[in-house]
């Protein structure tokens, strides 16, 4: 019977296209291990991902192809938060061809590249993608739109905070009573964070932790603050004259408040990290490797 579905799967796919069938509902898990260990394209890749992803795919979103196209054979995938050039000379080391980052690729949100085309930088880069034949796919809205949050879940298993957070709302984490200077240190610890900003006082005890990853916005975080009304928020980062004002007029006033600023790329990273975990069940056989891009500043 295996052979027999073998050959009919085979036969099917020559008649309709390869990509039909990871696009049909219901795909077979002897399906999915045929496709994913004979050749399984860059396009069949994010149809399978698209797939988990509620009211995908988006009709304006910044998730596309930054480069290689659709119908390449995937040869290795890499999960990273930024394709540096390093993370793409590590990517063509380890013989994988596709790059799935979170965060934009040419230096601006939309990947806009007109104003870069004489730039010797963005023209390095671009280069060493195409010449070496790499697709990169940047996965931002729709791992954010995952249920759960791809990157809040990340970030929380690696944290060991999952059973804290809030069954509604993940960015709500009550914890034990802890000194912030403890809270700190696990935080730092975990992530890889060598230093972090704060506004408030490390001694305070804290329970109520609103953890918001990344660059939500000062609007966002303050919003977040007066619905929640948490101890300390954890965020990636924050414009000086935003939040952080906020919550130090907010302490001047009395309110016992904290803000721990992160930096973004290390406060999103384990959600990335935690892809690879979460791709590989769906393409067996498949090599599948987080690179981490790291975080470009030293302190001096």
């Amino acid at each position: 019977m295996k052979n027999g579905r073998r050959e009919f799967v085979s036969t099917l796919t020559k008649a309709v296209g390869t990509s039909m069938l990871m696009n049909t509902r219901g795909l077979s898990q002897a399906e999915q291990v045929w496709l994913s260990q004979d050749s399984i394209t860059v396009g069949q890749v994010m149809d399978l991902i698209l797939k988990t992803i509620p009211n995908a795919p988006f009709p304006k979103t910044v998730d596309t192809l930054k480069s290689g196209n659709a119908s390449q054979k995937v040869t290795g995938i890499v999960s990273t938060m930024f394709a540096t050039v390093e993370v793409i000379e590590k990517t063509i080391a380890a013989g994988a061809n596709f790059i799935i980052a979170h965060e934009p690729t040419f230096y601006n949100h939309l990947d806009d590249t007109d104003w870069l085309q004489n730039d010797p930088v963005f023209r390095h880069k671009h280069d060493l993608l195409t010449k070496n034949g790499i697709a990169l796919w940047r996965f931002h809205d729709y791992w954010h739109s995952h249920r759960p949050d791809g990157i809040q879940t990340g970030m929380l298993t690696t944290l060991g905070w999952e059973k804290y957070a809030d069954a509604q709302d993940a960015h709500i984490v009550t914890l034990p009573a802890t000194p912030l200077s403890q809270l700190i240190t696990h935080v730092k610890g975990k992530l890889g964070i060598k230093q972090v900003r704060v506004v408030g006082d490390t001694s305070q005890t804290c329970q109520r932790v609103l953890l918001m990853p990344g660059a939500a916005g000062g609007r966002s975080q303050i919003t977040a603050i007066e619905k929640v009304k948490p101890d300390v928020i954890f965020c990636g980062e924050s414009s000086e004259w935003e939040t952080p004002e906020y919550v130090r007029d907010a302490r001047r006033q009395g309110q016992k408040l904290s803000l721990v600023i992160m930096g973004h790329i290390m406060s999103e990273a384990a959600g990335m990290e935690w892809l690879v975990p979460w791709l590989k069940p769906k393409l067996p056989g498949m090599k599948i490797t987080y690179i981490p891009s790291g975080n470009p500043f030293t302190y001096e």
